[in-house]
């Protein structure tokens, strides 16, 4: 399963585990809405071009279903069609969501030139991260040097249990609420050195909230160390997450403990109190 899509049978585990009611379960929720929105999602978990059978084999919807929801995504301008293979892919007209989302954010714009003077200051590269569910989502990132192409683009989603900012974030959430996130995970490894086993990982999160900060030692990314420090609103609740990352050739982990993690801290709280 990829990363990217979190199904909806992992929230109603979570609903069930902290005691919420699954919002399926709500008279107001529209079905439809819900299965069209399963078509778009399905093309953020494969990153590819798909046909109506692959549409249909992505979302578990019969192919008659899938050929009317993608049509009507693709009339409304949500889906393009190459017209070699007549398969379908998302349109531009994404971004535009994107955009809108991010100008009206008063988070990136409240973090956005505090980041851009850590990264000055530290050379590396700097992110803005949020939690969502069991998955961080990056808003800002601000690049040192050429990197990995994943990297450098805003909106990707990892797993927050093997993160640094999911970590430093989850830390800062009541115990039983982070584990519950932690265990309806997706927690297939993204590289050899990432830790799955949940009570290692709620180790590493109390370490996190002994510190004030989380370390990731190439557990997202092979190569990459990673220390992030939390955002905390303003009832003392995670609202996001400064990342710094740089090469692990580079930098040990005693090194970035020692150095670059409060340069992370201050940025955080710079954060917080200028929003």
């Amino acid at each position: 399963m990829s990363s990217d899509i979190l199904p909806a049978s992992d929230d109603r585990a979570v609903a069930e585990l902290t005691g919420q009611e699954p919002v399926q379960s709500n008279p107001l929720f529209v079905g439809s809405l819900e299965r069209g929105f399963a078509v778009l999602e399905a093309f953020r978990a494969t990153q590819r071009e798909m046909g109506v059978s692959e549409i249909a084999m992505a979302t578990g919807f019969d192919k008659s279903a899938a050929q009317r929801f993608a049509f009507t995504l693709h009339a409304l301008g949500y889906l393009e069609k190459n017209p070699a293979t007549r398969k379908y892919r998302l349109s531009h007209q994404v971004l535009g969501l994107s955009y809108t989302y991010l100008r009206a954010n008063p988070l990136v714009e409240v973090a956005t030139p505090y980041l851009a003077d850590l990264r000055q200051a530290c050379q590396c590269r700097v992110d803005l991260s949020i939690l969502d569910r069991q998955q961080i989502i990056y808003l800002v990132r601000l690049q040192s040097r050429r990197e990995a192409f994943g990297a450098t683009l805003i909106g990707r989603r990892i797993p927050a249990f093997c993160s640094s900012g999911g970590r430093a974030m989850l830390a800062r959430l009541p115990e039983d609420e982070a584990r519950a996130l932690i265990e309806t995970s997706d927690r297939t490894p993204l590289t050899p050195h990432t830790v799955t086993d949940v009570d290692a990982i709620m180790a590493a999160i109390a370490h996190a909230r002994h510190d004030g900060f989380a370390v990731s030692v190439q557990e997202s990314l092979v190569g990459e160390i990673v220390v992030a420090a939390p955002v905390i609103d303003a009832e003392d609740r995670p609202r996001a997450a400064v990342h710094i990352a740089m090469p692990f050739a580079e930098c040990d982990e005693d090194t970035i403990r020692a150095r670059f993690a409060p340069m992370a801290i201050a940025t955080a709280r710079l954060i917080a109190g200028g929003g």
